[in-house]
């Protein structure tokens, strides 16, 4: 080719390039993550609980990756916060107890986001700075790496909800209840990003169905009487009268929570972005809810660490995955979804491409534990302990300090009312567990020591129940 020529097309073919890497760059997907608190997998109608009414959530579940073997490895407020933030274990960013901060060096979810040119947006709950529930969380490192920012370190009052927006250390109150209202912000800025040339990365912090659960709004409280609810079968039959009053509450807190993901599944299919967002729909960890006499989290029981996982990517089959998907796996796989590459600093596994179809199950064993027990299971007044253990495909087994503890066939016993421990016949499946168990805790490099050692060795103060004290 002639030497003009070729210089006559050079600008036309950089030009286009340019576009071409405009266009790329366009394309990088946005994501929604929708997070509640305290809300157990089996809590909702495409998973079979027959009292709860969540048709939007269901309709999301139908056009989603159902992960149904999801688990909160940790089933406590923060430490799972913080594992999905960064995709680091417990022992390692070091959130092992509640109101406790976030290192602000940490290399987080909204960090990495933000390096590969997204918008970062949190709205709702924190409950990773450990300065006071109430207090202002400044813009910079505290918000760990989140832009837009309409948020509280933590709340349960959820009809005088209090949340401080950009840069204001003005206190201030979401109208009404405050799901509602928080839902609304998030599709206010669904809307004001749906034309920018950036994508968003949107971070949906819900406190309910958490207790107190007699406080959704009235008309949701009236769709469920505490009469008519079936009950698990592992809720003692002294505790059935007071779990039916509790459990109407929470399931009307569901239901309010359902109408805002309808609404705002709405407003990503007017907004036309529906195409190129992923949308993740989870918990933090689940709620007993009197199942084994017991309340809230932190036991290796199903209701506590079973967490609702469906994520709606255009590149994702519809249907049930049966995948371990832990608190820090979350990190990793939205990154590998995003096309975006996971940091050296990750130690959870990256499950995109098994949700893709392109690879094999990363793991059939994901670990269990509590490094220190407090708050509703303190070891003076709940009989609390340290554990480590393992959740399979069918089995969790866990130990305490002393030895082998629990051993349970989630198949054969779904509600976990037989503990195997004792029994001969399953020997040599437990004594295979506990070495995978040792194994992994090796791997993990934890030593699995009594609680208080760790909280010494991270210098954290407790008070005489071993519960890290927070300003209201």
């Amino acid at each position: 080719m002639h030497t003009k020529v070729r210089l006559f097309f050079l600008p036309l073919l950089l030009a286009l390039l340019n576009t071409a890497c405009q266009q790329e760059e366009v394309q990088k997907p946005n994501v929604i993550i929708l997070h509640t608190d305290q809300w157990r997998a089996q809590a909702f109608g495409y998973a079979g609980d027959p009292n709860v009414h969540t048709p939007n959530i269901d309709q999301l579940a139908a056009s989603s990756a159902h992960v149904s073997l999801a688990v909160s490895g940790m089933p406590v407020c923060t430490p799972h916060r913080a594992s999905l933030m960064t995709g680091q274990r417990p022992l390692t960013h070091g959130l092992f107890m509640n109101d406790v901060q976030l290192d602000t060096t940490a290399l987080t979810l909204a960090k990495v986001y933000a390096n590969a040119g997204y918008e970062t947006a949190y709205i709702g709950k924190w409950h990773l700075d450990g300065s006071g529930r109430s207090s202002f969380i400044p813009p910079g490192a505290r918000r760990q790496g989140f832009q837009y920012w309409k948020a509280l370190e933590c709340t349960h009052d959820y009809n005088h909800s209090a949340y401080y927006a950009g840069d204001s250390p003005e206190k201030k109150f979401w109208e009404g209840y405050d799901a509602i209202a928080q839902a609304r912000d998030a599709q206010q800025y669904i809307r004001e990003h749906e034309a920018r040339e950036s994508p968003f990365l949107l971070f949906l912090s819900w406190g309910t169905p958490h207790a107190p659960y007699h406080s959704a709004p009235q008309k949701y409280r009236d769709m469920y009487a505490p009469e008519s609810l079936t009950l698990h079968p592992n809720v003692p039959p002294d505790m059935e009268e007071k779990v039916r009053e509790d459990l109407a509450g929470y399931y009307a807190h569901c239901t309010a929570l359902d109408d805002m993901v309808g609404e705002i599944l709405q407003t990503i299919d007017s907004t036309g972005i529906a195409d190129n967002t992923i949308i993740l729909f989870t918990s933090d960890h689940g709620d007993l809810l009197g199942s084994h006499r017991a309340y809230k989290k932190q036991q290796a029981y199903e209701e506590s660490i079973r967490i609702p996982m469906l994520i709606r990517a255009p590149q994702l089959a519809v249907g049930e995955y049966k995948a371990l998907i832990n608190s820090y796996d979350i990190m990793p796989t939205l990154l590998g979804l995003s096309g975006i590459e996971i940091p050296e600093t990750v130690e959870g596994q990256d499950y995109s491409s098994f949700l893709k179809g392109e690879a094999s199950l990363p793991d059939t064993a994901t670990v269990l534990s509590c490094v220190q027990p407090f708050g509703q299971w303190n070891r003076f007044d709940h009989g609390g302990r340290e554990y480590r253990g393992l959740r399979t495909l069918r089995y969790t087994y866990t130990r305490d300090l002393k030895g082998p503890w629990q051993l349970f066939d989630n198949q054969q016993d779904p509600f976990q009312m037989q503990n195997l421990i004792d029994d001969q016949k399953y020997d040599t499946l437990q004594a295979a567990l506990d070495a995978l168990l040792t194994q992994k805790l090796t791997a993990q490099g934890d030593a699995f020591r009594p609680g208080m050692e760790y909280i010494a060795e991270w210098g954290y103060e407790v008070d005489g129940k071993q519960t890290v004290p927070y300003a209201p």
